[in-house]
């Protein structure tokens, strides 16, 4: 049992501890940390960097009076365990577990919701401004590093501050490698100089004895202003914060709780914007992930002794599926080029970067800056493929319609994790992308069955002659053979993997598979069901569809999306346009809800987008069909010419649309 951690229930309980006593609870936290995400998984080498420092924060400042803004907030695992967070710390980013981010919902020390970098700074300052105005005494701090510093929002944010001057505190967690000798003595002891109370009353003396000396004395000040800055932009190297309106203070030892802790207390005087430059190390503690950092930035579970991640026996992902299709296409053709936002390992863009590292670009945390970058390059005759996951296009989104679209610019979005994600919760689900993109004019979105179309959709993106975008899922492809050449599709055109007459299943992307495994079990019941791979949700091949949908009882849409605006939407947009007679259109994807984090597999249960629930709720609605024909018959009576459809449920959050009836058209 920990001699320390265990007793700490709040932070109250840690500033009870003697400062000498802190390194020791450093090292049963880092401990906990290897311990748990171990076996859970998470983001490991962040946290392993950030111990000391938030010991030190929660040490000085009073949490949750004051705040603490962590940015990305996968740097908040060691932030939990102080927050009373400790007995559950066991299921972070589990099922119905703690969130692998700051979460408001979840304890009252988290006061922003984080999943994406470079956020920190503007809702500190809208914190800071809103104790202002209501004339509060408190403080707010942003902690932002881990790679948020190359976010552009960073910048406005930290300029904004600048120019509001209100009293606030960014703390810079600088874990890159290079900057590691800057560290030392000598860079602490005159970060204490500068910043000290002393230091600050010996200036100002100073300057009054210059000012007082008769005729000359102003003169004299503003020259000893002017050495001052000098010497500053020659030593300090946070002279570009200082520009911006901050007090810099820094670079710090991350890692030396007396320098941190000695440091934050002068800072809690006075007033204005401050910048902490803060360097630790990535890792820290457990040398498999000091030595390769961004391998062990998000660990999967592992062997703590050895180093060794538990490998699971399964087919190729579907990242790494388009990392070698990428290559193999940029083998024949030089004007092929990958870019990526700072995810370089998670979108297979390092793999490309091996074979092609002239032909690569990490443009760090910057998706609006890739976009254009991506866009100027096409314009150029480079044929840019831009791998991003979909929840992160969402950041670069007017770049998209007013850079890209509205110039017919042919780039490639090749959007990763795509539909479910899992552990990393509701901030990276990509529930979106569809309805985000295709309303934009000139835009091609498509979506692979398998992995094998994925490779030839690739080939489709890259050469078509404007704006595409391909999603694909996160996770283990299906063990599809690849066909031998690699070749272009027919934009807009689906295909019919199955025929039939009672339902016609119209499935998108990782859902056909599934649709034809529930055709076959509705089939056992006597349920006669065509299945289409659509392919692509714009253009949309209506045609194919109207064709089946004239010939079936009902129709069903599937999609690992948003039901409002997504592929569903899509068809019945087209049913609605060509449709000659009434049919009933069932729409199952993502409801109208926030999707936390999990297993996918278990969200996917929860949101009836399992082979279960996806049967349940076809066969409810196809006996609804049936029955409300059966009334017709009887009856003699009309389609309800009113909402169309059964009453919708989806205002709960669940995973379906109403039935639709869609009317003829009158022209």
């Amino acid at each position: 049992m920990s001699k320390f951690l265990s007793g700490i229930k709040s932070p109250k309980d840690l500033k009870s501890l003697k400062r000498e006593e802190l390194p020791v609870l450093a090292l049963e936290i880092r401990d906990k940390l290897l311990e748990t995400v171990s076996k859970t998984g998470g983001h490991l080498g962040s946290n392993l960097g950030v111990v000391e420092l938030t010991l030190a924060l929660h040490y000085v400042f009073d949490s949750p009076r004051d705040k603490f803004i962590w940015d990305v907030g996968h740097q908040s695992y060691v932030h939990k365990l102080l927050t009373g967070r400790l007995e559950r710390f066991d299921t972070i980013r589990q099922y119905d577990g703690l969130s692998g981010f700051t979460k408001r919902e979840e304890n009252e020390h988290d006061h922003w919701n984080c999943g994406h970098g470079g956020t920190s700074i503007s809702a500190a300052l809208g914190f800071a401004l809103a104790r202002d105005l209501k004339k509060e005494t408190s403080e707010v701090i942003a902690i932002i590093g881990d790679g948020s510093m190359t976010a552009g929002m960073a910048f406005e944010g930290l300029n904004h501050t600048g120019h509001l001057n209100t009293n606030m505190i960014v703390i810079l967690n600088d874990n890159e490698m290079a900057i590691a000798p800057n560290v030392g003595g000598m860079s602490a002891h005159l970060s204490q100089i500068m910043t000290g109370q002393v230091m600050r009353k010996i200036k100002g003396e100073i300057d009054q004895i210059l000012l007082s000396i008769p005729g000359i004395g102003e003169k004299i000040s503003r020259y000893a202003h002017k050495i001052d800055d000098a010497i500053k932009g020659v030593f300090i190297p946070g002279r570009l914060f200082e520009d911006l309106g901050f007090r810099y203070v820094g670079p710090l030892d991350g890692h030396d709780t007396d320098v941190l802790i000695d440091a934050l207390e002068a800072l809690k005087g006075p007033k204005g914007p401050t910048l902490v430059h803060v360097i630790t190390r990535k890792g820290k503690g457990y040398k498999a992930a000091e030595e390769k950092a961004d391998v062990w930035h998000g660990a999967s579970p592992f062997d703590i002794k050895t180093g060794v991640f538990h490998k699971k026996v399964s087919n190729p992902a579907y990242t790494a599926i388009f990392a070698d299709a990428l290559i193999e296409l940029a083998e024949k053709d030089e004007t092929i080029v990958g870019i990526t936002a700072a995810m370089p390992s998670g979108t297979g863009i390092s793999k490309f970067e091996k074979r092609f590292p002239e032909r690569t670009f990490d443009v760090g945390m910057a998706e609006q800056h890739a976009v254009d970058f991506g866009g100027a390059l096409a314009l150029s005759g480079i044929r840019p493929v831009i791998a991003i996951y979909s929840t992160f296009l969402q950041r670069a989104y007017d770049q998209v319609v007013h850079d890209i679209c509205l110039m017919n610019i042919p780039v490639t979005f090749a959007m990763d994790r795509a539909g479910v994600v899992g552990e990393d919760g509701a901030t990276h689900q990509g529930f979106y992308d569809i309805a985000y993109l295709r309303t934009l004019p000139n835009m091609v979105i498509m979506a692979p069955k398998d992995e094998n179309e994925l490779r030839h959709m690739l080939k489709t993106a890259i050469y078509h002659p404007g704006p595409a975008a391909l999603r694909y899922p996160r996770g283990a492809s299906l063990g599809i053979p690849m066909d031998a050449e690699i070749k272009e599709l027919e934009i807009g055109k689906g295909e019919v993997l199955r025929e039939g007459t009672d339902i016609s299943l119209v499935a998108y992307g990782h859902m056909v598979y599934p649709a034809m495994e529930v055709a076959q079990m509705l089939e056992k019941d006597g349920v006669s069901v065509g299945v289409i791979n659509a392919r692509f949700v714009k253009p949309l091949d209506a045609d194919l569809i109207t064709r089946y949908a004239r010939a079936s009882r009902c129709v069903v849409t599937l999609e690992e999306h948003s039901v409002q605006g997504g592929f569903g939407s899509a068809v019945l947009e087209a049913l609605h346009e060509n449709i000659l007679h009434p049919v009933a259109v069932k729409c199952i994807g993502v409801g109208d809800r926030v999707v936390e984090h999990g297993a996918p597999k278990l969200l996917r249960r929860d949101l009836k987008l399992d082979l279960e629930g996806i049967f349940d709720t076809i066969q409810k609605f196809y006996k609804e069909v049936i029955a409300e024909s059966a009334s017709v018959a009887t009856n003699g009576s009309k389609v309800h010419q009113g909402n169309g459809g059964k009453k919708s449920s989806s205002s709960n959050g669940n995973a379906t649309e109403p039935a639709a009836i869609i009317k003829p058209v009158k022209r």
